[in-house]
């Protein structure tokens, strides 16, 4: 791929708009970020890898001058009680409104099978603590919340009750507390560090909000990232579409040759690049300055 010193002038641009000295997105960082968390291996929830992840993040989060929420629970699932944590960083604005970013963290458990998750679990939890890292010391109109949910895998086949534990765990208590009313918009990412990088259309999400981000990328010469296939994904962002707020799903569904890679021991990070992390992080960047 080409036109990564674009991608990151992009970026410095959106950051100078704010009066702020904060670094632009680096892909190589996230890439860098991703590795480490994969280096713990299979991370499946309740695991004791996970919990080495979980530290990992919220020691990184501790440098960042954000506020740092730990959102611990107990979720039922086919194989008993799990416990969970989503780790949310909130990084405060002025306005009471709130832009949320999210992504999950563990692994599926899949007996047998070394999955490590490089791009389904690792990718977007290494791209968040990227955000975390330019979003630093900037000043925000709106708070910007950087989700990492745990629970998105089932644990046997995927149902209403079996999937996105984290989602539908903090969309429940955001709704009882008030804070769903002020998200202006949401945006999930998910499988985002593919070499060959395509973003669905996914049919889920909020036509305005999806309307943004695709013209946004455009804008930037990121267009042919951003597909204009569509499919519906059942994924993180759901909840919260349920529950009336403006959400978007990011997700590079075809992983390999027909989607081989996919949840298999082969997800591992030589299938990766920082120019993948870098488009997508360029992209929502500017989405975010658009949106304030």
């Amino acid at each position: 791929m080409h036109g990564k010193k674009a991608l990151a002038l992009a970026a410095c641009g959106w950051l100078a708009t704010l009066g702020c000295a904060a670094e632009a997105f680096s892909g190589s960082s996230a890439l860098e970020f991703t590795r480490k968390l994969v280096a713990f291996g299979a991370r499946p929830s309740g695991s004791p890898a996970l919990r080495k992840a979980q530290d990992y993040i919220l020691a990184q989060l501790k440098t960042r001058g954000c506020e740092v929420l730990r959102d611990e629970f107990t979720a039922q699932t086919p194989l008993g009680p799990v416990r969970m944590m989503n780790i949310i960083a909130r990084f405060k604005g002025a306005s009471g409104r709130g832009v949320v970013i999210s992504g999950h963290y563990e692994t599926k458990k899949l007996p047998g099978v070394n999955f490590v998750g490089a791009n389904d679990g690792g990718a977007s939890a290494g791209f968040l603590l990227e955000l975390a890292r330019v979003l630093a010391g900037s000043k925000h109109n709106d708070d910007v919340y950087l989700v990492w949910f745990d629970g998105e895998e089932s644990f046997g086949q995927w149902s209403n009750t079996d999937g996105i534990y984290g989602s539908r765990h903090l969309a429940e208590r955001w709704t009882d507390d008030g804070t769903v009313r002020r998200i202006k918009a949401l945006i999930n990412v998910d499988m985002i560090g593919d070499k060959d990088l395509g973003i669905l259309k996914e049919m889920n999400s909020s036509p305005g909000l999806q309307r943004l981000v695709w013209q946004t990328a455009a804008q930037l010469g990121l267009g042919r990232f951003f597909l204009n296939l569509g499919g519906a994904v059942e994924d993180d962002h759901m909840p919260f579409v349920r529950r009336g707020v403006q959400a978007v799903n990011l997700i590079d569904f075809d992983y390999g040759p027909d989607n081989a890679w996919w949840h298999t021991e082969r997800d591992t990070m030589d299938k990766l690049s920082a120019e993948s992390f870098q488009v997508v992080g360029t992209v929502l960047l500017e989405v975010l300055r658009k949106l304030e």
